[in-house]
């Protein structure tokens, strides 16, 4: 064969002479020379019927599809293997949500899909060929990763041939004059997967492709810049349509700099958005563009050294042509030391998001192309009706726990440090889960220095050295506690004989313990019980020092007061009644006026067996406002049936104790105020002065 000719690179052309040059499979079509709109969308995926109703909202003169098409037919389904089935069938538009889960349940094997799926359900495109569906505006497609490469063939022969549906490939292109525009269109089809690039599958010529699925070879790369220089014409501006992205790939970004491309569109990456860039918007500089460039160099450099021998001893004349077009295409990197590249900041690119999601449009007009973008993008409104409990927390925000705080809620109260006895400069560890919490009722042996260290519940393993130190603490601190209580609950049942004033801070309803590790707070008025343990004891001490017990624990705390009740804060227009008699809640709200009262709350103080109790009822009458509160109040003294009714506002136990209030005079921490009573109750005095705490002594007298 004659060096100097270069017959067609596909088998199915016809042949030519040795001394004619073949010739290039080229249409101009003329849309508008005014103005025209060219509507651009990838992955149809079979819904051909969609492309007419997308061009007639888009009020499109024609438009360019950037692959998955949707060529099937019947009998592709056997050529179709198991994979690409399911994928397929995962991702059909044609194909019912409820129908879908049907066929890709994790029970359904491939054999089942198979036998249950048809071409209907995965394509429109044998209506098309048959005539029963017909497209409305020329149609400019490649093919993509999911088609079947006998139908492409087809067209390439000629043996296939529908009405407005052009094939771009290596060997086709097409030419559109539109609004003071010549738009050159080269088409490159099928995903890039550098393994396959010089593997035909089942095609037989440059087109590759097998079972359901097509690729880019490097021989088709070859051909189409042999046909784009054929057709080069610099009044002309080129627009590159492949499926694979050139954002992504850097051979893409390498041909469209040899094939002078002024536009690119592809699809491939499936978002839920269009992206529109130029290299120049999302690389850094020129270097970074290189970088891109050049891994995609190295990729096709390890498969090219491997099958390079066998290659080259296969390839005929005019294949030998078109690979070292191809290899010009991979070598393509623009220098850095060298003139800037032009399609460096020229050359405009768009990246499709799927047809059903969004699509862009060209339009012409006067020789300018403005473009309009649309997508469906991500839907938000969830954000809206999330709450807490269903949003996971953000790592390292200011919801997160800290690095040292214990994993445990506290079992009592806070406790001030004592001064004697500061705190150990290690941080305290997390405490296990699994922990048992300490209650209070039972206190383990404190262990001595040749004990083992006490283990945790059902671990068997060692605590840490400093978690071990913290517990030794708080079992000696528990130890004396529980000793405490049991004297004190010994002397109060001594003093359990001798008639109390009533108070209303002391006998208000008392709410359930937040946890049921917490100890549970006992009620003065009532009897007490082993299973009743107060938080705060008083000291076992010589009675002439019980004042000594009843102060607050020295610390070097300049802060308030901590709180030793557990109550949660009273409603703050709440008036504490003494009644003459027993009565019912609608006696009280009518003594305060009935319903235009302002009456939210009546609460009845439970009958602990008093006789006094009994003849004097406690009642708590809570308020809707201040005004309504004062009303009530001067209530106070009024007659009701047989007696007068007593009527002050309520007030909680710590402010009556900070005020120097309370039954007995003002008393400190604890039971302190109780024990005393206990104690002059058994005839006991005590013989120093009295400090933090005293009593009133007009009320002793």
């Amino acid at each position: 064969m004659n060096p100097s000719s270069r017959p067609a690179s596909s088998s199915t052309r016809p042949a030519v002479s040795p001394n004619s040059r073949p010739q290039v499979n080229t249409h101009t079509k003329v849309l508008d020379t005014t103005h025209g709109r060219i509507l651009c969308i990838a992955d149809i995926r079979g819904r051909l019927s969609g492309l007419n109703d997308l061009a007639r909202e888009a009020n499109a003169k024609a438009i360019i599809h950037t692959g998955d098409f949707g060529f099937f037919e019947s009998n592709s389904l056997d050529r179709i293997n198991d994979r690409t089935l399911r994928h397929l069938t995962m991702y059909s538009p044609l194909i019912p949500s409820t129908q879908r889960t049907h066929f890709l349940a994790p029970d359904n094997t491939a054999q089942a899909i198979r036998a249950t799926v048809d071409i209907s359900l995965l394509s429109e495109f044998p209506l098309l060929l048959s005539g029963q569906l017909k497209l409305s505006v020329p149609v400019y497609t490649v093919w993509g990763a999911c088609e079947d490469v006998v139908i492409l063939e087809k067209f390439r022969a000629g043996v296939y041939n529908i009405d407005n549906l052009h094939v771009l490939d290596e060997a086709t292109t097409h030419c559109l004059d539109v609004g003071g525009v010549k738009l050159r269109l080269l088409g490159l089809g099928g995903a890039l997967v550098p393994h396959k690039m010089f593997d035909n599958g089942d095609g037989s010529a440059t087109i590759a492709g097998g079972q359901g699925t097509m690729w880019t070879t490097a021989l088709q790369i070859g051909e189409l810049v042999d046909t784009a220089q054929r057709v080069f014409d610099p009044t002309e501006t080129r627009l590159l349509v492949t499926h694979a992205s050139p954002g992504r790939e850097g051979i893409m970004a390498q041909l469209a700099l040899v094939l002078k491309a002024d536009l690119s569109i592809s699809a491939g990456l499936h978002f839920r958005y269009a992206s529109s860039y130029n290299e120049f918007s999302v690389q850094s500089d020129l270097e970074g563009f290189r970088h891109k460039l050049i891994a995609g160099k190295e990729a096709f450099d390890k498969v090219w050294d491997s099958v390079k021998q066998q290659v080259e001893t296969v390839i005929d004349e005019h294949q030998r042509v078109l690979l070292d077009k191809a290899l010009s295409v991979v070598e393509r990197v623009p220098n850095a030391q060298g003139p800037e590249e032009p399609s460096w900041k020229n050359c405009w690119n768009w990246n499709l998001c799927d047809a059903a999601f969004g699509s862009l449009v060209l339009d012409v007009k006067d020789g300018r192309i403005s473009a309009e973008l649309k997508s469906q993008g991500f839907n938000y409104a969830y954000r809206r009706t999330a709450t807490p409990s269903n949003v996971a927390p953000t790592p390292n925000s200011t919801t997160s726990s800290l690095p040292n705080a214990t994993s445990n809620p506290p079992t009592k109260g806070s406790t001030p440090v004592q001064a004697e006895k500061p705190l150990s400069p290690h941080p305290k560890e997390v405490r296990s889960p699994l922990a048992p919490a300490v209650s209070g009722k039972e206190t383990p042996k404190e262990p001595s220095p040749s004990t083992p260290a006490p283990k945790s519940n059902g671990s068997g393993t060692p605590a840490p050295p400093s978690d071990k130190a913290e517990k030794e603490k708080q079992k000696r601190k528990e130890k004396k506690e529980r000793k405490d209580r049991e004297r004190t609950e010994a002397k109060e049942k001594e003093a359990s004989t001798s008639e109390e004033k009533a108070d209303p801070a002391v006998n208000a309803p008392v709410p359930a313990p937040a946890s049921a590790s917490a100890p549970a707070l006992a009620s003065v008025g009532a009897t007490s019980a082993p299973e009743l343990k107060s938080g705060k004891a008083t000291p076992e001490v010589p009675i002439a020092d019980v004042r000594e017990g009843m102060k607050s624990p020295t610390t070097d705390s300049t802060g308030a007061r901590t709180p030793t009740s557990k109550r949660p804060p009273r409603h703050p227009w709440t008036l504490f009644v003494k009644l003459p008699q027993q009565s019912t809640d609608a006696d009280v709200r009518t003594f305060f006026g009935g319903e235009s009262a302002g009456v939210t709350k009546v609460t009845f103080l439970a009958n602990k067996g008093s006789p006094h109790q009994r003849a004097r009822p406690f009642v708590y009458v809570e308020f809707g406002d201040d005004e309504t509160m004062k009303a009530g109040l001067d209530k106070n003294d009024e007659k009701m049936g047989e007696g007068t009714v007593s009527v002050q506002i309520a007030t909680d136990r710590e402010e009556r104790a900070d005020k120097g209030g309370g039954r007995g005079g003002p008393r400190g921490r604890g039971r302190g105020g109780f024990a005393a009573r206990g104690f002059a109750a058994a005839g006991l005095t005590r013989s120093a002065p009295r400090t933090n705490g005293e009593a009133r002594e007009s009320a002793a007298a």
